[in-house]
């Protein structure tokens, strides 16, 4: 085993085990009121079922189930990971856990007109914020939307917890506005194809890209070729159109 999948492997185990059997077994697992309130697992916390590599069939190696977790242990040979089903509006919730100079991200609409899952997909930017090269940070929609200044810092608001330490994801896009939160923290809200979002598109490097944020619908992506991160509690519910 390489040592990438070592590091990442320890850095599973060691935060994984730290839960109580009480905690684990709500681990990838719906209450009934979630049930019935719409929510559907992504992931089972044992198999890779309903995933697979972007534009192409099966999952890469460097995608495994290690304690639990969705893990990206190898991303020289993991690339980027879709569900099998494509997503509207939706309401999107999972943990994740990256390690030190991670970078990932959670892209969503995402078709298979693309060449790659980013040609077409807005990006929900994850990383370790200290010490990632990327200066896009985690929580924000990539090259597009930041967070305000935070007034204690100085700098753009971030509610992430230190790499090794799992952080909560609540991602809504919904047809009235989209919503990016990290740690109950929101961040900023949007509109997809208002003309403040085509503005920035346009002033961006996605204004080369003519199938960027076109689809109403997609495939949901988690990127795996830059950095060693962990995925678990992965939930969707979708979002009704409005009467």
């Amino acid at each position: 085993m390489k040592r990438a999948q070592l590091i990442a492997l320890a850095l599973v185990t060691a935060t994984t085990f730290r839960l109580t059997a009480a905690e684990d077994a709500k681990l990838n697992a719906l209450s009934d009121a979630e049930e019935a309130a719409g929510w559907k697992l992504l992931f089972d916390g044992k198999t890779l079922h309903g995933w697979h590599n972007f534009k192409r069939e099966g999952v890469r190696p460097g995608w495994q189930v290690k304690y639990g977790t969705l893990a990206c242990v190898d991303p020289h040979n993991a690339g980027d990971l879709v569900t099998s089903d494509k997503f509207g509006a939706f309401e999107l919730e999972l943990d994740y856990n990256i390690s030190e100079g991670g970078n990932s991200g959670i892209m969503f609409h995402v078709t298979d007109d693309g060449g790659a899952a980013w040609e077409t997909g807005p990006e929900f930017q994850l990383e370790d914020n200290a010490k990632a090269g990327d200066p896009q940070r985690c929580g924000w929609l990539y090259a597009l939307y930041q967070p305000p200044t935070d007034p204690k810092t100085g700098k753009p608001l971030d509610a992430t917890k230190p790499a090794g330490e799992w952080n909560h994801v609540r991602l809504v896009i919904g047809p009235e506005k989209c919503e990016h939160y990290i740690n109950g923290v929101k961040y900023f809200e949007y509109v997809l194809g208002s003309d403040d979002f085509k503005e920035r598109v346009a002033k961006s490097k996605f204004g080369k890209m003519p199938l960027f944020a076109k689809s109403n619908s997609g495939y949901l992506s988690l990127q795996g070729d830059h950095g060693q991160v962990s995925f678990r509690n992965i939930r969707i519910r979708p979002i009704a159109p409005q009467k």
